[in-house]
């Protein structure tokens, strides 16, 4: 049952798993779950800010965990290890931002906190009151004499997710202003006209008296001379300082001898996101930012009517990971989905990474790429992870991110995906896959690329058909043109 605004009931769970939920439809805006942990109603730094740019806490206690699709029905996924939220922490407020859009376009617009152990649900809010907002609160987890409860709040911001962050106390990042052409140099003014010397008397005529002599000028005295310099101080004057470039700030005052030269300020939040489609498939990391560090690529996959799903958890590592949960489970036995890398390097050097013969690559040699290990239940924490040192992109030339079915099941017939690419510098990417209406046991999912100095990422979302006896492995080096030389292998 829904709870009315204002209301708050009990959660006695020591976790809780917080679903923002909604109804996809055409138009409707994407909608993002975040968290911001307060003490006395403010953040206590921009760190304390959780949401799809800054997927975790330091302390671990909330984590943006992603969207996952069932059909028409999306959920934005955020957990709240209560047991470990900090002392000073009084209240985790949960909002959802709408981008491309107000919340009025989104239907089913709900937040339901569940027992993140048991599923059960603890509390449901149903906002149906939204309008022109960009942003709202839709409820809160505080402590309350030593127990934590929830409440239903709707409270509307029409300034979208900045406008809520900063009224909370996060510093956002400003858009860079456009650039604009400079004034035009005031023109020069006209040279003074030169005033011509005075005519030279002239000669009296004939008979006439000569003129009176003028008097001679007044010569004013000069100027006395300028008093000796004064004897030189013990410590010279310090020579000026250089110009700075246009822009630049002037350096800070050095702190004293034996005192710690203060931290640099952190930057200030991003909030942008790029979202790819089948207009818009391509954006360009490089432009992003997005060129070295870690990228998590997060893959969800669900079913339409069949309740079981495979669960491989996103691990957090260091570099770029991609991982694969949600996926449907057929009556026969457990889905084992298989991550896998076809790579070209700029020196000609190709191939593939994936489980089949424990070819899991390297990290720091060539080809960058590691495939951590193979999750063939699904059950453990970390799931399958696929790393690529993006600070070696430079010798990149094209990596094919695909995922194929191995066992469990025929094809992904049936199923539905979105996939988040996050990098650790730059915008987060995302895109959604169409659903699979053809009997294909490997998907493409991501190209990319490096050329002319930028590295792309393209939106495949392609589901191959492999021809009998072929593997799906061969089927995607087909379609992508790798040429390279197969032999069977297992796991």
């Amino acid at each position: 049952m829904s709870m009315p605004k204002g209301s708050n009931v009990p959660v006695p769970a020591p976790e809780v798993r917080v679903e923002l939920g909604w109804q996809a439809a055409p138009g409707t805006p994407d909608v993002d779950a975040s968290a911001l942990l307060l003490v006395s109603g403010k953040v206590r730094d921009d760190g304390d800010f959780v949401f799809y740019n800054q997927a975790a806490h330091a302390s671990g206690a909330v984590r943006h965990e992603g969207k996952r699709t069932a059909g028409d029905a999306m959920t934005d996924t955020l957990t709240v290890a209560l047991a470990s939220v900090e002392p000073a922490v009084d209240t985790v407020v949960l909002a959802a931002s709408a981008d491309g859009g107000p919340f009025g376009s989104v239907p089913g617009l709900h937040i339901r906190v569940l027992d993140a152990a048991s599923g059960a649900e603890i509390a449901r809010f149903d906002s149906r009151d939204a309008g022109p907002e960009t942003a709202f609160v839709l409820g809160e987890l505080y402590r309350r004499q030593g127990a934590w409860k929830f409440r239903a709040v709707g409270q509307g911001y029409d300034t979208g997710l900045a406008g809520l962050a900063t009224d909370f106390g996060i510093s956002v990042e400003e858009p860079a202003p456009q650039q604009t052409a400079p004034p035009a140099p005031a023109p020069a003014p006209a040279p003074a006209m030169a005033t011509p010397p005075p005519a030279p008397p002239m000669a009296p005529p004939p008979g006439a008296p000569a003129p009176p002599m003028a008097p001679p000028p007044i010569v004013p005295p000069p100027p006395p001379a300028p008093s000796p310099p004064a004897p030189a101080l013990a410590r010279p004057p310090m020579a000026p300082a250089p110009p700075l470039p246009p822009g630049q700030p002037a350096a800070s005052v050095p702190p004293p001898p034996g005192q710690p030269a203060p931290a640099p300020a952190p930057p200030p939040v991003r909030l942008t996101k790029v979202t790819l489609t089948k207009d818009a498939p391509a954006v360009s990391l490089t432009k992003q930012g997005g060129t070295s560090g870690a990228m998590r690529v997060n893959l969800n996959w669900s079913g339409g009517s069949a309740g079981k799903r495979l669960g491989k958890t996103l691990g957090r590592k260091a570099m770029q990971t991609m991982g694969a949960r949600g996926a449907l489970l057929p009556p026969s036995g457990e889905l084992d989905l298989d991550l896998c890398a076809l790579y070209e390097l700029t020196d000609g050097a190709a191939g593939v990474v994936h489980p089949l013969g424990n070819t899991f690559g390297a990290l720091h040699a060539p080809p960058f790429i590691q495939l951590d290990g193979d999750d063939r239940t699904g059950a453990v924490a970390a799931g399958e992870n696929l790393t690529i040192n993006l600070d070696h992109q430079a010798r990149i030339k094209r990596i094919l991110i695909f995922v194929t079915v191995y066992a469990g099941a025929r094809s992904f017939e049936g199923l539905s995906a979105t996939v988040t690419l996050q990098p650790q510098h730059g915008a987060p990417v995302d895109f959604s896959l169409d659903a699979c209406t053809v009997p294909s046991n490997v998907c493409a999912l991501a190209l990319i690329t490096h050329t002319g100095g930028e590295l792309v990422v393209q939106r495949e979302a392609r589901y191959l058909v492999a021809e009998p006896g072929v593997s799906p492995q061969r089927t995607v080096d087909h379609a992508y043109g790798w040429g390279l030389d197969w032999s069977p292998a297992r796991k």
